[in-house]
C-alpha cells in the first residue's frame, strides 16, 4: 500500500515498526507526494492506497471499482497555507506568488480559502510544485507562501512563517481514507483485516504510549518527538466504533460528507457531475 509522508498516516508505519503487520504480507510504499501515491494507484502498482477524500472521490469518476475501507483522519488543524514573515492575513497574499500541488486537493483548499476571503484565482499568482519542493521553495523565498501539511508547516513556522489559513476554517471538509478496488477487497479481505487491525492497535499505542510511539516516528517525520505529538493536535484520529458512524451504509457520516464535498468540487470545476455515495464505501473490515 502506497502514502505520502502526513502524520495521519504515520499510524500505518507505526503499526509495522511495533509488528502488527509481522506475516500479514503488507508492504507499505512511501511516495514523496499524494500525486505519485495517484499515480500508483492509478497504474495499479498499489492495491491500496492513503488519500484524502477529494482525492479518492477524483478517482472515483474514472473507475467506479474505488472503494473507501477507512477513515484514517479528520484535519482540524493539520492542513495549511503558510505565508512569509510579515503577512499575516490571507487577504494580504493579493497578487502574491503561492507553491500548491498539482492535485484536487491543492486546489480544492486554495479555492475555499479564496471564497471565504472574497477573493478569485485571480488575485494570486499559482505555482504548481510537488509537496516534497514546498520547504526549499519558501526558505529561498522563490514564492511567498505554500499550500502544506505536517510535518511541513511544522518546520515552516520554525523559520518564522506565518499560518494564515488552515483546515479549521473549514471543519470536516479535509479526510484522509482507505482506499482499494472492490476486486482487492474481495480477494484480499483477510489481509486487509489484518491492515486495520494493526491501525487501530498503533493508534491505541500512539494515545496509551505517546513518547514511545513519537520516538519511532521521528526518522520518518524528521521533527522532535514533541512536535510529532503536537502535529497530532491537528488532526481527529476516528477509532473503530467512530469509524462504523463514518462508514454505516445506512445515513453514514461519510455518505452525507461525500455528498457535500463532490457538489463543491463540481462547483469548482474539480468534478464532471456529483458522485453518489452508495457503494462507495463499505464497513466490511471493521468486523462484528
Amino acid at each position: 500500500m502506497g502514502t505520502n509522508v502526513w502524520p495521519g498516516y504515520e499510524p500505518l508505519y507505526l503499526a509495522r515498526e511495533l509488528g502488527f503487520f509481522k506475516g500479514a504480507g503488507i508492504r507499505l510504499v512511501e511516495y514523496p507526494s499524494a500525486t505519485e501515491v495517484i499515480r500508483g494507484f492509478k497504474n495499479k502498482n498499489l492495491e491500496v492506497a492513503a488519500l484524502t477524500l477529494d482525492e479518492a472521490i477524483s478517482l472515483r469518476q474514472y473507475d467506479e471499482n474505488v472503494v473507501i475501507v477507512l477513515v484514517l483522519d479528520v484535519s482540524n488543524g493539520g492542513d495549511v497555507i503558510i505565508a512569509e514573515p510579515g503577512i499575516n492575513d490571507f487577504s494580504e497574499l493579493k497578487g502574491k506568488r503561492i507553491a500548491v500541488e498539482a492535485n484536487a486537493l491543492g486546489a480544492y483548499f486554495v479555492s475555499r480559502a479564496l471564497e471565504l476571503h472574497n477573493m478569485t484565482l485571480g488575485d494570486i499568482d499559482i505555482v504548481h510544485t510537488e509537496v516534497s519542493n514546498h520547504e526549499e521553495l519558501f526558505v529561498t523565498k522563490q514564492v511567498d507562501a505554500v499550500v502544506t501539511f505536517e510535518p511541513v508547516r511544522t518546520k515552516l513556522l520554525a523559520v518564522g512563517g506565518r499560518e494564515v489559513f488552515s483546515s479549521k476554517e473549514i471543519p470536516g471538509e479535509i479526510t484522509d481514507v482507505l482506499v482499494v478496488r472492490k476486486n482487492v477487497l474481495k480477494d484480499m479481505e483477510r489481509r486487509l483485516t489484518k491492515l486495520v487491525d494493526g491501525w487501530f492497535l498503533a493508534l491505541d499505542e500512539l494515545k496509551e504510549r505517546p513518547q514511545k510511539a513519537a520516538v519511532l516516528l521521528v526518522p520518518r517525520l524528521k521533527i522532535s518527538p514533541e512536535e510529532v505529538l503536537s502535529s497530532y493536535d491537528g488532526l481527529i484520529l476516528p477509532q473503530r466504533e467512530e469509524n462504523r458512524a463514518f462508514l454505516n451504509p445506512v445515513g453514514g457520516i461519510l455518505g452525507y460528507n461525500i455528498q457535500q464535498l463532490s457538489k463543491v468540487m463540481m462547483e469548482k470545476g474539480l468534478l464532471r457531475s456529483e458522485l453518489q455515495s452508495p457503494n462507495f464505501y463499505s464497513d466490511i473490515l471493521l468486523g462484528e
